[in-house]
């Protein structure tokens, strides 16, 4: 079978798609043929090393596609069950063994597409707005990149909670896009100071809460943007990691509160899996989250799709079709 492999970490050309031998399931284990991977920047990440995998690895922690063989001690799942997971290494292929407790079944209504678009940022969205700062009606929030895969997700589930979205994008293309999810204010960050706008936009207030998944060109600006005792919440770094800084800023600025959680953390039980995995998916079944999945390459192509993800030119979720 084919799969897009990482021999020695680097740029996008680091990808090399190749024939690898197609997967066997072991215990407690299924195989999954891929319909579709998601494209995150988890990927970058591991391709380029700043988070390590031991050469040659398959890149890619996401997908949907069918089960076509199931390990003994498998439960839960059987061979022909449409399904989607995340957080398991190996989805850039055609073939992916992945442990049966990681794999959710898709309801009706809902395709293997959507479900390889929606689990990683779908369930990433969901625990940034319901759990590490559980919005609710009253709150003002700022969503950075909000018209990336997480930031159009995310403005949806905030504005179902009652919250005030501030968006902030690139383009006016991208404006459109995050106030049609739902964001009352779009600051376009490359033509107005996004600190300066947010204090306007508050009353010289602040917001409760800042969802960050870009990193370093935002941290040291967003501070400056919370209300007392407010959460920076810095769950990505696509501008670069934020550097090392003092603590005690945290208090001169107003006790304010800093989170750097991942996804992983927040359904590494069976239990909390399935109930993240089933709001999302539930829904986009319902047609209450839309899903934009307006980019697609071919899975040879993975290198191109890269460059296209770093260089800030998608919206919404890119996936590769096997």
């Amino acid at each position: 079978m084919k799969a897009v492999r990482v021999h020695t970490p680097g740029g996008p050309d680091a990808l090399t798609y190749e024939d690898v031998p197609e997967p066997v399931a072991k215990t407690g284990e299924a195989i999954v043929k891929v319909d579709a991977a998601g494209l995150n920047y988890i990927d970058v990440y591991v391709r380029t090393g700043l988070y390590k995998q031991e050469p040659p690895f398959t890149v890619g922690f996401e997908a949907g596609g069918a089960v076509t063989a199931v390990g003994p001690n498998v439960s839960g799942v059987k061979v022909a069950d449409r399904v989607a997971y995340t957080g398991v290494l190996g989805a850039y292929a055609q073939y992916a063994a992945v442990p049966a407790a990681r794999l959710v079944k898709l309801p009706d209504g809902v395709t293997t597409k959507q479900g390889a678009a929606a689990m990683l940022q779908g369930m990433t969205a969901h625990y940034l707005a319901c759990s590490t700062y559980p919005l609710k009606k009253g709150d003002t929030c700022v969503i950075h990149a909000a018209a990336g895969g997480v930031g159009l997700l995310l403005c949806q589930i905030a504005r179902t909670r009652g919250a005030r979205v501030i968006a902030t994008v690139s383009t006016e293309e991208k404006a459109k896009l995050a106030r049609e999810a739902g964001a009352d204010d779009v600051i376009l960050y490359t033509q107005q100071d996004f600190e300066a706008e947010v204090k306007r936009l508050t009353g010289g207030k602040g917001v409760q809460v800042i969802y960050d998944g870009v990193g370093k060109t935002t941290f040291d600006k967003g501070l400056s943007c919370l209300a007392p005792r407010g959460m920076m919440v810095l769950f990505g770094q696509s501008s670069g990691p934020v550097p090392s800084f003092d603590p005690s800023i945290l208090n001169a600025k107003g006790s304010l509160f800093l989170t750097r959680p991942s996804l992983f953390h927040h359904i590494a039980t069976r239990e909390e899996l399935v109930q993240r995995a089933g709001d999302v998916l539930g829904w986009i079944r319902d047609g209450k989250l839309r899903l934009r999945m307006e980019t697609e390459f071919a899975l040879k192509d993975a290198a191109e799709a890269h460059r296209a993800l770093e260089s800030r030119t998608t919206t919404g979720k890119v996936l590769l079709i096997p």
